[in-house]
């Protein structure tokens, strides 16, 4: 049998230095490692929010919004709505796919049929199937030929906001949003029904905020790059008021329906009821504004 005794006499202490060698910079780590088999994606940003691949890029577009103007991002990083949902691809609940699509949708219609060469009427129509053939990529991060013809019927019919219009003719579907426009192609008379009394709309109201009011009465209502400055049929509380307005306003411009007929401005009501003017010159001047109130507590504010 054999056995060891360590006394104190057998200990011998090492001395050791940590030397600190250089880090590589973050952005080597990035190029080796993060970004290693993705394929080069260059773009450039237009002023709807989207981002279009460059001619080195592989990759599909995607669409992206917020109130504050959109900001695209390039593949392989997500995306969250204002309204929560996220991409993500197939974890993506079919919930958020359907309304990530219909947010998609909408902004095609209203603004970039031209930019996409889709073939619209001038009453805002467009091929189901034309859209379906479109390089892009929802929200959720689905891209759009991926889609089907029942997957659109679906965002039609669970938009809260009654945005989009589907009309079957010769056998195909197409679609169209229901105002919000910027596209030239949209012809006004095509689009909506006329207004021709003011016993039609009761209440024609413009919600804005506190910050614009001083330039809005300096200048009248404009429509900016849209093609008309929109209207709601009722106050943001009215339950039959679903589009027109956001629910956040603060201030609230009546226009005085009446008065504006009798001087020649043409008035429109889109079929999700919200009320529509090229106004004269692209603006509803001041004098045509009945009154101006605060909301919600609904306090008169001066002219």
């Amino acid at each position: 049998m054999f056995t060891s005794r360590l006394s104190t006499s057998s200990l011998r202490l090492v001395r050791c230095r940590i030397f600190s060698l250089p880090s590589p910079p973050l952005t080597s780590f990035l190029s080796s490692s993060l970004f290693c088999g993705f394929p080069a994606f260059t773009s450039s940003m237009d002023n709807t929010g989207f981002h279009k691949p460059s001619s080195s890029s592989s990759s599909s577009a995607f669409a992206h919004s917020n109130r504050s103007g959109g900001r695209g991002r390039g593949r392989g990083w997500d995306n969250k709505e204002r309204s929560g949902a996220r991409g993500g691809g197939a974890s993506s609940s079919g919930k958020d796919k359907i309304d990530a699509l219909g947010r998609l949708l909408t902004r095609i219609l209203r603004h970039m049929a031209s930019e996409l060469n889709l073939n619209m009427r001038n009453d805002g129509y467009v091929k189901v199937q034309d859209l379906l053939k479109l390089n892009l990529k929802t929200f959720a991060n689905v891209p759009l030929r991926s889609h089907t013809v029942d997957d659109v019927k679906e965002a039609v019919q669970k938009d809260n906001k009654q945005r989009f219009g589907l009309l079957e003719e010769n056998g195909e579907l197409l679609i169209r949003a229901n105002q919000g426009h910027t596209v030239k192609i949209v012809e006004t008379e095509s689009l909506l029904k006329p207004i021709l009394s003011a016993d039609e709309v009761p209440v024609c109201v413009h919600g804005t905020y506190k910050k614009n009011l001083e330039s809005i009465l300096e200048h009248g209502l404009k429509r900016m790059k849209r093609l008309h400055v929109h209207f709601s049929c009722g106050l943001p509380t009215d339950g039959e008021v679903i589009s027109g307005m956001k629910r956040d306003v603060n201030v609230l411009i009546f226009l005085d329906v009446r008065r504006a007929l009798e001087d020649g401005m043409k008035l429109y009501i889109s079929d999700n009821r919200v009320i529509l003017t090229e106004g004269f010159d692209g603006a509803v001047p001041v004098k045509y504004f009945e009154k101006v109130e605060s909301w919600p507590d609904r306090k008169p504010l001066p002219l």
